[in-house]
């Protein structure tokens, strides 16, 4: 059986390795030059910058697909742990470092903050029991497909229906687990794992601080391109043929059923169809004629990222790996993000360094910041005032709470903002996670990684089940293989 995979991002990297491995003739068609979607890397004046995603978790579904097809993970791909997971500055100068030893992460939330070591163990521990319940129903099957339904776990989760907190907002059931503002502002962060708000994402996603903290926070060895480059590199070794600089225009569609491509301007035949590409875009786009889900692909957008790549001349070490520095109004500052589609003046500022373990990501004594701030997808504002706008307000809280004066120290610039993240990478209005999860049907409205109406078309990636982000862009290429090799 012949397939095209529409995109090359984690989740079709991550489809094709599973088709190929069952001996599937698979191709893959992507628009730009290069594999990854969005995690792709730069080069720039003696540094190096990781484009996209920053964080690497669950590194489990990466090393699956290497067994998956009989080779050795270590041939392609190493990666270490990190020990602290994030460092956290507020404006009050309380500096908390969240270690990835959950004792030694206690002992510090009790010394910094003087919150009792206990409500850190209640709140992870009402994480993880969140996962054990609802992770294999939510993450690794179908939520379309009626037999996910009928099984015992989903009867064992209905009836702990109350513990989920579905009808709660993170933020709530992050303030009754946590109390102290600085914490709840900590775990309420979550929420921008899949381009949420605390106060309206159902309290159910107080799932996410388990995947980060008992399952680990770790760097690949050169850097998050890793990643894409191990993938591609297994594909090919199974066979994959990659098109690349070949955007497709359509899927074409004969008596109910996907028959194939139009790319670059010629037709291809295949039996089977999957679209890695954002699902607006693959109806607006590719399906004309076709009665698209308009319900789905009305669902309100998840937040965007404005991202500064700054080549600095100088090493901080108070800085590690992944740092955040507050906002002090945190509620204000999601009101601005999704209610107003505006950035606040005071962002909450996120700076990712991998020449922290990378040394060769940036000159000797030099550091590559990744610095991004959330900001709402692309709605047709003003972009070029709100990064002038994001710029002052960065530099102004960077230098003041690290004591430093940062401009000087910037050696090289690039600026990546929602415009370019959906011309590059095809994500409707730049969102990084397709909708939203504000609200307590979020994840039932996304797109099924099968289509109902047109037989042998199928969805993965971050627009579709279960969504975005690494762990579950690998995911959705598990589940969308698993409906196209019957076996789902």
């Amino acid at each position: 059986m012949k397939t095209a995979i529409i995109g090359s991002g984690v989740a079709g990297l991550s489809l094709a390795i599973r088709l190929a491995a069952a001996g599937r003739e698979v191709h893959v068609f992507e628009a730009n030059g290069y594999p990854g979607g969005k995690l792709t890397e730069f080069r720039d004046s003696g540094y190096r910058f990781d484009a996209g995603p920053s964080l690497l978790t669950m590194p489990q579904f990466i090393e699956e697909l290497f067994a998956l097809a009989g080779r050795d993970v270590r041939d392609y791909f190493g990666y270490r742990k990190l020990e602290v997971v994030c460092n956290y500055f507020w404006e009050d100068g309380v500096r908390l470092s969240a270690h990835a030893d959950v004792e030694r992460f206690a002992r510090e939330v009790e010394d910094k903050i003087g919150v009792s070591r206990h409500a850190l163990y209640r709140a992870l521990e009402d994480s993880r029991r969140k996962y054990d319940l609802t992770g294999g129903i939510f993450l690794f099957k179908s939520l379309h497909r009626v037999g996910t339904w009928l099984s015992w776990p989903v009867l064992k989760a209905l009836a702990q229906l109350p513990k989920l907190h579905v009808f709660r907002t993170m933020n709530q059931v992050n303030e009754r687990l946590l109390g102290h503002p600085k914490l709840v502002q900590l775990f309420n962060r979550y929420a921008t794992y899949n381009g949420s708000s605390p106060y309206h994402a159902p309290g159910i996603l107080t799932i996410i601080p388990h995947l980060e903290n008992h399952f680990g926070a770790y760097l690949p060895n050169g850097g998050m391109h890793d990643i894409t480059m191990a993938l591609y590199r297994l594909a090919l070794d199974l066979g994959v043929r990659f098109h690349f600089d070949t955007r497709v225009e359509e899927i074409h569609v004969a008596n109910g059923r996907a028959t194939g491509i139009r790319a670059g301007g010629a037709a291809y035949s295949f039996d089977q169809v999957a679209s890695n590409l954002d699902v607006w875009h693959t109806y607006r786009k590719l399906l004309p004629g076709v009665e698209a889900p308009e319900k789905v692909l009305r669902q309100p957008r998840s937040s965007s990222a404005l991202i500064f790549y700054w080549g600095i001349r100088r090493e901080f070490p108070e800085l590690d790996v992944h740092n955040i520095f507050f906002s002090r109004d945190y509620r204000n500052e999601f009101a601005y993000l999704f209610d107003r589609h505006d950035l606040c003046d005071d962002p909450t500022v996120y700076v990712n360094i991998t020449s922290k373990l990378v040394p060769g990501d940036a000159p000797a004594g030099c550091e590559n910041w990744f610095v991004m701030v959330n900001v709402p997808p692309n709605v047709g504002q003003d972009w070029d005032a709100l990064i002038e706008k994001a710029r002052e307000s960065v530099l102004d809280k960077l230098s003041r709470l690290l004591g430093t004066p940062i401009e000087p120290l910037i050696a090289t610039e690039r600026v990546l903002d929602p415009r370019t993240i959906e011309s590059r990478t095809g994500s409707f209005q730049g969102s990084l996670y397709g909708t939203s999860s504000n609200g307590r049907y979020a994840a039932f409205l996304r797109h099924p990684n099968f289509s109902s109406r047109i037989r042998g078309l199928y969805f993965c990636g971050g627009s579709a089940h279960p969504g975005g982000g690494i762990p579950l862009c690998l995911l959705s290429g598990r589940i969308t293989a698993e409906e196209m090799l019957g076996v789902g």
